[in-house]
């Protein structure tokens, strides 16, 4: 985490070397179904949630324990645990919350704001968040339902003490227990990272390098607390990461992509054949 409050120290510093910009390009977008893709989004998530008890499995669809007590967990995700896994896991899981909830989404949206700012055009902030927060959405969505249908262990409940033939004592929050793959917090770091960055490249905010390299440095770090936690494997970590970048990247790339010359000259056009604006120019000539 140190690191991560290092590099927005050092884009801070490259923000204060950096002066004037190019007016930024204009992104597609409908205002109305963006609002609402993402409230839907965001409302059946927290339902999701609220919902956890009765939507989970009780018992885990995949599992690592054979018949006569042997472990089945592959050799890889089980070396990798081994190795990052922290003493403290509880102190990893605050660190990652923090992270995803607080520190990445603050620095990202900060940065697009100064961003947006140093081109002229602090109007664009808005936009630019909520189709962050769209791209985020989409991919939350798409990890909530891999979670309850994979139904995976996860590590700290495949690690438990157990004697051979009996049932594991319940954790502190059963409902959580079989929701490792992939990593949700991974996901939407990845996703929050990509989608500020994609974003202010279509922009072409001068800004996007570092907007690039925060997000991406926030979003690893996210990843690896949670193996420290011992919340989630190796493999929920990259499969998390893969996901989010691309849903990160390719919400904003396929559906807001900058708009054309002859789209924005289009658009000129129309406004200047409007009935208001001919008014106004006759107007003018009179005088």
């Amino acid at each position: 985490m140190r690191f991560c409050l290092a590099a927005v120290a050092a884009a801070l510093v490259v923000l204060a070397c950096r002066t004037g910009a190019a007016q930024p390009r204009d992104l597609r977008h409908d205002t109305r179904a963006d609002v609402a893709v993402t409230a839907t989004g965001a409302t059946w998530l927290l339902l999701s949630e609220l919902l956890k008890g009765s939507l989970v499995p009780e018992k885990c669809r995949w599992c690592y324990r054979a018949d006569d007590g042997g472990d089945l967990l592959n050799p890889y995700d089980g070396w990798m645990r081994h190795r990052l896994r922290w003493t403290d896991t509880r102190a990893a899981h605050l660190a990652s919350n923090v992270g995803l909830v607080v520190l990445e989404p603050a620095t990202q949206l900060g940065l697009t704001f100064l961003a947006a700012n140093q081109a002229g055009s602090p109007k664009s902030f808005p936009l630019d968040a909520l189709l962050i927060t769209e791209a985020t959405v989409v991919a939350g969505v798409l990890n909530q339902i891999a979670k309850f249908g994979f139904a995976r262990e996860r590590p700290f409940v495949h690690y438990l003490p157990r004697a051979p033939n009996a049932i594991r004592e319940l954790t502190a929050s059963p409902s959580d227990d079989n929701l490792s793959f992939f990593s949700g917090h991974t996901t939407l770091a990845f996703a929050v990272a990509t989608s500020s960055a994609t974003i202010a490249t279509m922009r072409g905010y001068k800004l996007a390098p570092v907007i690039w390299g925060t997000g991406l440095v926030f979003a690893g770090s996210v990843g690896y607390l949670r193996i420290a936690a011992d919340k989630h494997y190796f493999s929920d970590v990259l499969t998390g990461a893969i996901v989010g970048s691309l849903v990160g990247v390719a919400v904003p790339l396929i559906f807001h992509s900058p708009q054309s010359n002859d789209e924005t000259s289009g658009a000129s056009d129309q406004a200047l054949s409007s009935p208001a604006t001919r008014t106004a120019v006759s107007i003018s000539g009179a005088f």
